[in-house]
Order: C-alpha cells, then structure tokens, then sequence
C-alpha cells in the first residue's frame, strides 16, 4: 500500500491536481482512495460527485472520503464521559449531550489522522491520495501524532504504569489521589493509535508532492514548504506547477508579456531542484472526470521521499560523530539547536522540532554545528563519562 501526501501553495489547486491524481491511478486499475481534509466538499466539487463523512464510490477502482470531524469528536467524547463518570458524578458536573457538542481546535486534524491510519491497516486500497491542508496547516498536521506521544509520554511515562498496584496504597498515604486505571489505559490507547498513524507518515512507501503557481509568491511558499518538510524528514518527489499559461508561438505582448517572463523565471528555478510538471490552465476550474482527465499530472510511482538523518563516524580524524541534517533553503540566521537531556530542539525559521538522539550520540556532548549547502552538520564529541572505554 502507497500513500501520497499533496500539499502547497493556498489556492493553487491542491484538491482538483489530488482528485486528478486519484482518477488518473483508478483508471489504470489501482484501487484508490482519495481522501479530502476540507470543511467544505471541495473534493467533490472538482470531482463532480458528492462526498461524505463516510467513503464514496466514485468508479469502481476510486474511492472519495471527507470525515467529520464533529462526529468523531462526539464519539470521543462520549467514551470519555462515560469512563470518567465516577470523577464526573464526584464533582458533580453535567454531562455534555452529543446535540451541544462542537468540535474543538484540533479536532478535524485528528480525525483526518484516524481515518488516514484506518485506510492505511484496511488493506482495501493500493493507493491512498491525501489532499493536505495548504503547508503551514499541513506540517502542523504531520506534526501532531509526534508531538502528542511526546506529551503523554511526559505527562503519563510508560514506566511509572508498573506501579498500578500500589497506586491505592500510595494515594492513602500521601493523603491525595492517585491517577485512576482507566487514564493509564487511555493513554496507552492513545499512544498505540498515534503510533499507527506516525508509521504511516514515515513508511518509505509513503510520498509527498507539492503545488504550486509559477509565481513569486509560488516559489516563496515553495521554499517555506521545502524547508518545512525536511525538518520532518520529507522532501517532494514532484512539484507540480498549475495553472500555466501556455507558451505563446512568438513574443507575448500586452498584459500577458509579464506574467509569462515571471513564469519563465520561476520555472527554471524550480528545474535546478525539482521534478517540475508544468500543469496548463485550462480557462475554467476543472470540474467532473473529463476536466480531471485533461490535466497532465504524473502517475504515481513507487520510490519513497523520506530522507534519512545519517551519523558518521569521525573519531579517529577529528574526534567526533557528525549528524547530517539536510535543511535545504535553511538560512544560518535563522537556525537554532537546544540539548535538552536527549532531545535536541531544532528550529528552522518559523519551523520547530524536537527530536530524539541517536543513543550513539546520546553518550556525547554538542560540539559544534555548521550549515553547508543546504545541510546541518552537527559534531558530537564523546563524553569521556560515558563513552565505552578503547573507541
């Protein structure tokens, strides 16, 4: 099973270049399942049919898929109300009904995650096309399943549940009480859950394409997404450059005659550092299969676009282990490394992650960092406190 990622620019034509995507794999025969994360049905507008909160059978080979958010957010919560209810009744609140509910910040993330890992453990499709959010909403996105685990883990450790048994004992002698057994397993539910979903994010197998306009403001957001998702480990296979205007037999004039030299410039930037696939405008919005048809998007292939974060060793040179970082379109100025125990808080820009360290590197103390062609080299030398005797 494959999963494609599509991304970029806001309003560049993310859904209709997802939804042709999708087509286009279904009517090769690969079992496809489109998945759109927007409020309102976008996806089914570029693909003349209608979707919901529940999968849609658009041909035989091409499944569309809009969860909702408000559903799932109910459903949650009233599993929550009903395991708490002891706490619940204790301090005598009122239960929320499911018709006052509304979906918090967050929410619809969450529920795009889930029906992603559902899709994923399924094995019912070949192909899963997610239609993201525009970049920075998407990052944020991808974001989120780590970033949860990292939360519980602190909040709740793993290895404190090992206590379970002696958590009455404990809570009558220090006179306050202890954290219940259904939070513990609720905890790791949710861990084991948000796992699944990081697995998915991270399989080789799963892919990520950006759009964009050939524009100026295309090539910024672009560079912004480029570096976003190297600070998680992607990097695009493909970007695809829509709504092109066409090359004109002569020398354009009038209105057009910028727009175009804009283009021309923007294009062969990109075609130093991307796999560009200009897609034309076709002078309407797309909408309905044959539209989607007309649009020159590649297939989907096999290959993956995660990028590994390799250690190497040079102790007998200089004395030290180099993490290599590839942050490509990253600017010194705007970098910035925290140790903090064994994590390392990395900040790009305005994008930030917190990552663990290889154990080997674990063992050491920062020495040092620099930016080389779109790459952080951190150097690590040995602490001689816990560094193996003889290395």
């Amino acid at each position: 099973m494959r999963t494609l990622l599509i991304t970029g620019q806001s309003g560049a034509g993310r859904t209709t270049l997802a939804a042709a995507t999708a087509l286009g794999a279904a009517d090769e025969g690969t079992r496809t399942l489109v998945l759109g994360t927007d409020r309102t049905d976008t996806l089914g507008a570029a693909l003349g049919t209608p979707t919901g909160p529940r999968p849609v059978r658009i041909t035989p080979t091409l499944t569309a898929w809009r969860p909702d958010a408000t559903a799932a957010f109910r459903d949650d919560l009233a599993a929550f109300q009903d395991r708490a209810s002891a706490v619940l009744d204790l301090l005598g609140a009122a239960r929320l009904d499911a018709e006052e509910v509304t979906p918090l910040p967050g929410a619809e993330e969450l529920s795009v995650l889930r029906a992603l890992r559902d899709a994923a453990l399924s094995e019912a499709h070949d192909l899963i096309v997610v239609d993201l959010p525009p970049t920075p909403q998407a990052l944020a996105l991808l974001a989120l399943p780590g970033e949860l685990r990292r939360y519980l883990r602190r909040l709740l450790p793993p290895e404190r549940q090992a206590a379970r048994a002696l958590r009455p004992v404990l809570g009558r002698l220090a006179g306050v009480p202890m954290p219940a057994e259904w939070l513990y397993e609720t905890a790791a539910r949710w861990d084991v859950e948000l796992a699944a979903v990081e697995a998915v994010l991270a399989d080789r197998a799963t892919r990520v394409r950006l759009v964009a306009a050939p524009t100026p403001a295309g090539a910024d957001a672009v560079r912004h997404a480029t570096l976003g998702l190297a600070l998680r480990g992607h990097r695009p296979e493909a970007l695809l450059a829509n709504r092109a205007f066409p090359e004109p037999g002569g020398e354009a004039d009038g209105w057009l005659a910028g727009p175009l030299a804009q283009q021309r410039k923007v294009l062969a930037e990109w075609d130093q550092a991307y796999d560009v696939h200009p897609v034309p405008h076709l002078g309407r919005d797309p909408r309905g299969a044959d539209d989607l048809a007309a649009l020159p998007v590649p297939a989907v292939t096999s290959g993956t676009t995660t990028v590994e974060w390799p250690v190497t060793d040079r102790l007998a040179e200089d004395g030290v282990l180099v993490w290599h970082i590839p942050l490509p379109g990253a600017v010194r100025d705007d970098l910035d490394l925290i140790r903090r125990g064994d994590e390392l808080v990395l900040t790009a820009g305005p994008f930030r992650r917190i990552v663990p360290l290889p154990s080997a590197l674990r063992r050491c103390t920062v020495d040092g960092a620099g930016l080389r062609e779109g790459e952080l080299r951190v150097r690590f030398a040995p602490d001689p406190r816990l560094w193996p005797h003889g290395r």
